[in-house]
């Protein structure tokens, strides 16, 4: 079969059942799991499906996917953002530390610093700086959202209300052409005006996939922030955008390797 023919059937698929896996595509098709993979990331890098641990998804401007998802995309990139990032943290700082997979790198990535007082609505960053003896850390109480670990709600903003932090480290579903940051709960959204409003300084991490993405909640404008940490170099529009409000711009490398979710399986599989 055509490789566009397979990848046209493989949309048509995803539509009907939300979701393809690597495994059952294979089978299906005759071929390699290697070369379902490339079919998987070539539709990724298209914008049509959104690559996620052992196969992918619809990208969805509504609806976010779901945490363990998530949380293997990108990984690579997240990391070399989250030690960039890190790294412009000084030890003896406070920190606020939101929702999301980004923050969470980073969180891991200030597992080295001193003195460090973190504030965050995130349990899993709680749980990561907890092994950080040289490290406070503050839990913003809330209403628990049991899929990913986030506060959320009015005794969130109450409580982060009541700090003034040297940094705040947040990320976001989506960057529009506008420089928007976009997510897709509004109580989240909320939480993360809140934190703005109450750190010296603000820093975004965010992989170049939320280049591509959209979300229906505007959290604010890129303007507002301080610095944008990223793999990769922003759209030349957005760059100049921030280059006039006056928004440092941290690009982790050149172009990143391949995108591969499934790194790290000990299986070997033949060409196509």
């Amino acid at each position: 079969m055509a490789q566009s023919i397979r990848q046209t059937e493989i949309l048509q698929i995803a539509r009907s059942e939300g979701k393809v896996t690597v495994d059952s595509l294979a089978r299906r098709f005759g071929v390699a799991a290697q070369t379902i993979r490339r079919d998987l990331t070539e539709l990724d890098e298209a914008g049509r499906l959104q690559r996620v641990h052992g196969g992918a998804v619809l990208p969805s401007g509504t609806a976010n996917i779901g945490y363990e998802e998530r949380r293997t995309l990108h990984s690579h990139e997240k990391q070399a953002i989250a030690a960039a990032c890190a790294a412009d943290i000084p030890e003896g700082s406070s920190v606020f530390l939101n929702i999301g997979t980004s923050t969470e790198a980073v969180a891991h990535e200030l597992l080295r610093h001193h003195d460090l007082m973190v504030v965050t609505n995130n349990m899993n960053v709680a749980n990561i700086l907890a092994a950080n003896p040289n490290c406070a850390v503050i839990v913003a109480g809330g209403q628990l959202r049991r899929s990913d670990g986030g506060l959320v709600g009015t005794l969130t903003r109450t409580a982060i209300s009541q700090f003034k932090v040297d940094f705040a480290v947040i990320g976001c579903s989506a960057l529009d052409e506008d420089g928007d940051m976009l997510d897709f709960d509004i109580q989240e959204v909320s939480v993360s005006q809140a934190i703005i409003r109450q750190s010296r300084k603000v820093f975004l991490v965010a992989d170049q996939s939320k280049f591509r993405r959209t979300a229906p909640a505007r959290i604010g404008s890129i303007s507002e922030i301080d610095a944008l940490f990223t793999d990769q170099p922003l759209p030349e529009s957005l760059a100049l955008r921030c280059r006039d409000w006056g928004v440092r711009i941290v690009v982790t490398g050149g172009p990143p390797a391949p995108f591969d979710p499934d790194e790290g399986d000990d299986e070997r599989f033949a060409a196509p």
